[in-house]
């Protein structure tokens, strides 16, 4: 592959790997909120069961 090849395959794809960077940085954020969610929800429930229930390794 020549220079120019090069350069026209990351005008080609670069913006898609830039946009797919940019929503997985952004998704990281929502993911760790949701799993601190999941993990209070499974608190209230154990404290609501009266502690009841196997406790797992998280």
């Amino acid at each position: 592959m020549d220079m120019e090849q090069v350069t026209a395959q990351i005008a080609n794809y670069g913006f898609p790997i830039v946009l797919s960077g940019y929503l997985l940085v952004r998704m990281e954020s929502k993911l760790d909120k949701l799993t601190s969610g999941i993990n209070e929800l499974r608190e209230a429930i154990l404290q609501l069961n009266g502690g009841q229930g196997k406790k797992t390794a998280a």
